[in-house]
C-alpha cells in the first residue's frame, strides 16, 4: 500500500471512530454496546418497541454525526477548489457571498413567513438565497467580461456585504422572539439535521466531489497559472466559471441545513496539501475526510462545551479558524526571512 492509501485508511478509521464517539456522547452518554444496537436495528421498529436509547441514538445523534461528516467533507473539497480557481490561500466557500444570501434566506422565513412548508421551509428559503446571492455574483463577472480572481473575489465580497445588510435589517424589523433562532441559525449549528433531509447534504457533497475529480487535471493545471494553462488546453474562464457555480450549488444546499460554518474551507485545504501535495486527484478525497474529521470533532466540542446547553458549532470553527490563520502568518513571515 502506498503513503497516501495508507494515511487515507487510516483516516477513515478514525473517522468511523469519531462518529461512533459523537452518537455515544452528549447530555446523556449512552455505552457503546447500546449505540451499536440501536444502529443495527435501524428504522426497523415501531414506535411502541422503540425505546428511549433508540430514538436518542438512531433519531437525533446518528444524523447528526452523518451529517457532520458529510457537510466538513463537502466544505473540504469547495475550499480546494475556490483556492485552486482563484489562486487565494485565504479563499473559502464564505468570502463569495454564499452564506450571506443563505442567512438572508433563512431569517426571511423565520422573521417574516414562519415554517409554510414544514420542515423544508427553513432549507429551501436558504438554498434559494444562495443560489441568488451565487447568480449575482456570476452576473456581476460575466458583465464585466473576465473572470481574474481578483474580480471575482470583489464581486463576491459586494454580494456579501448587501445580503447582510438585508439579514440585519430583517432582524431588526422582525419578531424580537425569534432573535435566539437567528443568531444560533448564522452561527451554524447541525440541530436541523433530520434523515428527511439528509439526501440534500449527500447530493452536495457528490456533487462537488464527482465534478472536481472529473476535472482534476484542469484544475492542476491552473496551479502554474492562467496562461500556461490556457497554453495546455484548459478553457480558464470557462472551467471557472463552471467551478464557482458548482461550489455554489454544493454550499447552498450545505447551508441551507446546517446555517453558517465558517473556516472549515479554509482550515481543510491546507492541513490536505501538507498531508499529499497540491495534485487535487490525492488531494480533493483527503479534503474531504480531513474535512469530516474536522467539522465531528467541532461538533462532539460544541455539545460538551457548555453541556447541558449547546453551543454554535460555527463557534468552534471560528475560533479554531483564527488560530490558524495565525500560525499561517507567522509560517509565511518566517518563510519570507
Amino acid at each position: 500500500m502506498t503513503r497516501t492509501g495508507l494515511v487515507f485508511a487510516l483516516g477513515v478509521v478514525l473517522l468511523a471512530a469519531l462518529l461512533m464517539v459523537s452518537t455515544a456522547y452528549g447530555t446523556t452518554p449512552i455505552p457503546v454496546s447500546e449505540v451499536w444496537a440501536a444502529i443495527r436495528q435501524g428504522a426497523g421498529l415501531s414506535d411502541s418497541e422503540m425505546s428511549p436509547t433508540h430514538r436518542i441514538v438512531f433519531d437525533l445523534r446518528l444524523p447528526r454525526a452523518l451529517f457532520a461528516s458529510v457537510i466538513g467533507a463537502g466544505l473540504g473539497i469547495v475550499g480546494v477548489v475556490l483556492q485552486t480557481t482563484t489562486r487565494n490561500d485565504l479563499a473559502d466557500p464564505f468570502l463569495f457571498g454564499l452564506s450571506s444570501g443563505a442567512a438572508a434566506g433563512a431569517v426571511f422565513v423565520i422573521t417574516v413567513t414562519g415554517d409554510i412548508l414544514g420542515i423544508w421551509t427553513l432549507p429551501l428559503a436558504a438554498f434559494c438565497g444562495g443560489l441568488v446571492a451565487s447568480g449575482i455574483v456570476l452576473a456581476l463577472v460575466h458583465g464585466l467580461r473576465t473572470s481574474a480572481p481578483e474580480k471575482l473575489i470583489l464581486a463576491g465580497l459586494a454580494v456579501s456585504f448587501l445580503f447582510s445588510a438585508i439579514t440585519n435589517y430583517l432582524i431588526f424589523s422582525g419578531d424580537n422572539r425569534a432573535a435566539h433562532s437567528v443568531i444560533f441559525w448564522m452561527l451554524g449549528g447541525l440541530g436541523l439535521a433530520r434523515w428527511e433531509t439528509f439526501p440534500l447534504v449527500c447530493a452536495g457533497l457528490g456533487l462537488i466531489l464527482a465534478y472536481s475529480l472529473y476535472r482534476s487535471r484542469w484544475l492542476d493545471a491552473l496551479l502554474t497559472g492562467d496562461l500556461t494553462a490556457a497554453t495546455l488546453g484548459v478553457p480558464v474562464q470557462g472551467v471557472r466559471f463552471k467551478m464557482f457555480f458548482v461550489a455554489a450549488l454544493a454550499t447552498a444546499m450545505f447551508v441551507s441545513v446546517a446555517g453558517v460554518i465558517g473556516f472549515v474551507g479554509l482550515m481543510v485545504p491546507h492541513i490536505a496539501r501538507g498531508i499529499v501535495g497540491p495534485l487535487h486527484r490525492q488531494l480533493l478525497p483527503t479534503a474531504a475526510l480531513v474535512g469530516a474529521m474536522l467539522l465531528t470533532v467541532s461538533d462532539i466540542l460544541s455539545r460538551l462545551m457548555l453541556s447541558p446547553q449547546e453551543l454554535p458549532v460555527g463557534i468552534v470553527t471560528t475560533s479554531l479558524g483564527s488560530v490558524f490563520v495565525f500560525l499561517l502568518l507567522f509560517k509565511s513571515r518566517n518563510t519570507m526571512r
